[in-house]
C-alpha cells in the first residue's frame, strides 16, 4: 500500500527556555469602584435613563460616630438621602438600638440599603440579621463589599470602625 506516515513535529533550538504565553488577567472593576460609577453614568446618558439616587440608612454606635460623619458627607455629596439612625456622641452605648432602627427603615421603605458601625462590626450585623429580608455583611474592604452585594444580594453593609480606616470605610 505505502510507505508508513511519520507525524512531523515542529523543531526548535534547544538552546532557547520554553515561554508560556499566558492571557492577561481580567480586569476587575468592583462593584463600588469610581471606573464602574462612570461606566454606569455613561450608560445611563446613553440610553436617557436617569441615574437613581438612593435613600440610604446608616446607624453606629459610639465607635462609629467619625465614620458615620465621612460616609454621611460622601454619600451626600454623591446626591443620595441619608437616614441618620446612630449616635452622634461617644459616649457608650447599646449598638443593638442601631442596628434594630437601620433594619426597620429597610423594612418600612424609607431606605433600599443600609450601613451599620461599630467597634467591631459583628455585634450590630447579627442584630440586623435578626430581621427578616435582611442580608448584612460584615465588610472591611470594598471588595468584600462588592462581593457581598453581588453574590450574597447583602442590602446592609457591617463596618468595624476598630479595625478599618475611615478612608476605607467611605470607599466601601
Amino acid at each position: 500500500a505505502g510507505a508508513a506516515r511519520t507525524p512531523i513535529r515542529p523543531t526548535r533550538p534547544t538552546s532557547l527556555p520554553v515561554r508560556l504565553a499566558l492571557p492577561a488577567p481580567p480586569l476587575i472593576i468592583s462593584y463600588f469602584s469610581p471606573l464602574n460609577y462612570q461606566l454606569f453614568i455613561s450608560f445611563a446618558k446613553i440610553f436617557k435613563t436617569p441615574y437613581k439616587k438612593m435613600n440610604i440608612a446608616i446607624g453606629n454606635d459610639h465607635a462609629g460616630v467619625a465614620y458615620k460623619q465621612a460616609i454621611i458627607t460622601a454619600l451626600q455629596a454623591q446626591g443620595h438621602q441619608v437616614l441618620n439612625c446612630g449616635t452622634d456622641t461617644p459616649e457608650s452605648v447599646d449598638y443593638p438600638d442601631f442596628g434594630h432602627a437601620v433594619a426597620r427603615a429597610i423594612e418600612e421603605g424609607k431606605a433600599q440599603v443600609g450601613i451599620v458601625i461599630c467597634g467591631s462590626g459583628n455585634g450590630i450585623a447579627m442584630t440586623v440579621n435578626k430581621h427578616p429580608q435582611m442580608r448584612c455583611a460584615l465588610c472591611w474592604t470594598k471588595e468584600i463589599a462588592a462581593l457581598a452585594r453581588a453574590h450574597n444580594d447583602a442590602n446592609v453593609v457591617s463596618i468595624p470602625a476598630r479595625f478599618t480606616a475611615i478612608e476605607q470605610a467611605v470607599a466601601i
